[in-house]
């Protein structure tokens, strides 16, 4: 009968909640399909590299970086909105006092001026002095104010859960925020480490350039080379020099950026590591994708908004109800101040209402309407949120398996070419190599050596990757602790009321 009554406008309060469920394969293509434990935390994962410098940047980011810092506050603000959303559970009480001094003019409470009868009756005219009495009044009062919403349709409840949850979800999000800066961080010094290696290449191929260019200027003074056979090799040693620049740019530029994840500023800070091939790279099995799913934060936070939504649809549903509230006053009120303690001066009033909306335009309608939009739009994120989940591991085992064989294949590419320039510089003591030929072997042995060096920063940022496709160190029972540690904080400090 409720429901009839408030849905005079033609609402229907029926939700079907779609099912969130979605299939998941028993394997990954690119994994044997076995269980496997997690892979740690930043911390574990960092160590397996065998880089103490590595580790320490880590932990360092972890602890000081300024998204995190970002992050963490955002979880005091939901918690502070969780608060906030479950502050109707309880009744509210508070104390009203007040001292007043006022007038009440005569005109208000007589028709005709106080000395009127008595000019009459003496038969004078009405003087100038004739007027109206005003009355002069002082009241105090105290008193204290309550008032309490009956929830009977669970309109608060359901506000305080979603609070609640969104409060999970914003733990999770500073999860997602530690996995994205550890994984900066990471690449940030593969990147630096890489830089340094390249440079190292460049000016090991320069001085090699230069070596071949000065000799073939001694064949071109005894006459055994051309003026064209100079500027060819000159310009195998210009090219080779001008990539020494983008080089230096993109080391200093890696380093500001690594600084700045640290929380540091860039003067202060330096990158004692030298090269990539120091590093090790650790094997990782991935485990099943349900194992994934439930190891990765970002599908947690999907989950708990989709959960937090959920409610958020039910208290847009319970606002088509009446509303139940009890109100009471109760103090002490006395024109005269030494007065308020006496029994005589309580005063008190208790009241109860009903607030029914009955024609609103819709707007009832509309909110319900948009809070079960919003569900469907973040039940679709969370299905989203999973295949990518999904997908990034899938991914990242096929970039780790690819960039493995390709760092195979290019280090006999690099080999190869290393021979046959030897071989060209052996011809060109002997006298018996054109400079076209020689050229093309140097050319080829420069570039050789830097894509082999490209692909194994590759190979590092895949397993960077994977470190994110993975969910970083996080597990099902940190999720039971970011749980646990919400529901802390909503129950530390929230008042007297249980």
């Amino acid at each position: 009968m409720l429901a009839t009554t408030t849905c005079l406008t033609g609402c229907d309060l029926d939700w079907e909640k779609p099912d969130p469920s979605t299939p998941l394969p028993e394997r990954f293509r690119a994994a044997k399909p076995k269980s496997a434990p997690s892979i740690g935390s930043a911390h574990d994962f960092a160590g397996r590299f065998g880089s103490p410098e590595l580790l320490g940047f880590v932990d360092e980011a972890v602890a000081n970086n300024f998204d995190i810092a970002a992050a963490v506050a955002r979880i005091d603000q939901a918690d502070a909105n969780a608060r906030i959303a479950s502050s109707a559970l309880w009744p509210s009480l508070s104390m009203n006092n007040s001292w007043q001094r006022y007038q009440i003019p005569g005109t208000a409470t007589a028709q005709t001026p106080s000395n009127l009868s008595t000019a009459v009756s003496s038969g004078n005219s009405l003087s100038s002095k004739a007027g109206f009495s005003a009355s002069r009044r002082t009241l105090f009062n105290l008193g204290l104010n309550a008032s309490y919403q009956v929830d009977f349709w669970g309109k608060n409840e359901d506000a305080s859960k979603a609070g609640r949850i969104l409060a999970n979800a914003s733990r999770f999000d500073r999860d997602v925020v530690e996995i994205s800066t550890v994984a900066a961080v990471l690449n940030g010094y593969f990147q630096v480490l890489n830089a340094e290696d390249q440079l190292r290449i460049a000016h090991d191929n320069v001085k090699l350039a230069r070596e071949v260019f000065d000799a073939i200027k001694v064949r071109l003074e005894v006459g055994t080379a051309t003026a064209l056979d100079v500027a060819q090799q000159e310009t195998v040693l210009d090219n080779q020099l001008a990539s020494i620049p983008p080089l230096e740019q993109t080391l200093r530029q890696q380093r500001n950026l690594l600084a700045v994840l640290l929380g540091r500023a860039p003067e202060d800070f330096g990158v004692g590591g030298s090269s990539l091939k120091k590093l090790r790279t650790p094997r990782i099995e991935p485990g099943l994708p349900s194992e994934v799913l439930l190891r990765r934060p970002d599908v947690a936070e999907a989950e708990a908004k989709l959960a937090s939504q959920e409610f958020s649809v039910l208290q847009a549903r319970a606002a088509f109800f009446p509303q139940i509230t009890l109100t009471g006053q109760y103090g002490v009120q006395s024109i005269v101040f030494s007065n308020l303690m006496r029994p005589e001066a309580i005063a008190w009033q208790v009241m109860t209402s009903m607030a029914q909306p009955l024609l609103d335009g819709y707007n009832l309608q509309g909110q319900y309407m948009l809070q079960q939009g919003k569900y469907a739009e973040l039940l679709a994120d969370y299905r989203k949120q999973i295949v990518t989940a999904l997908s990034d591991t899938e991914n990242a085992l096929v970039a780790i398996a690819q960039t493995e064989r390709q760092l195979k294949l290019q280090m006999d590419a690099v080999a190869a070419a290393r021979r046959a320039l030897e071989a060209a510089q052996a011809r060109l003591r002997a006298g018996t190599i054109d400079i076209v030929t020689l050229s093309t072997t140097e050319t080829n042995y420069f570039q050789a050596q830097t894509t082999l060096e490209q692909v194994r920063l590759a190979n590092f940022q895949a397993l960077t990757s994977f470190y994110q496709a993975l969910g970083g160190g996080w597990s099902p029972t940190t999720r039971e602790v970011e749980i646990a540690r919400a529901e802390e904080a909503y129950q530390a400090d929230k008042g007297p009321w249980p």
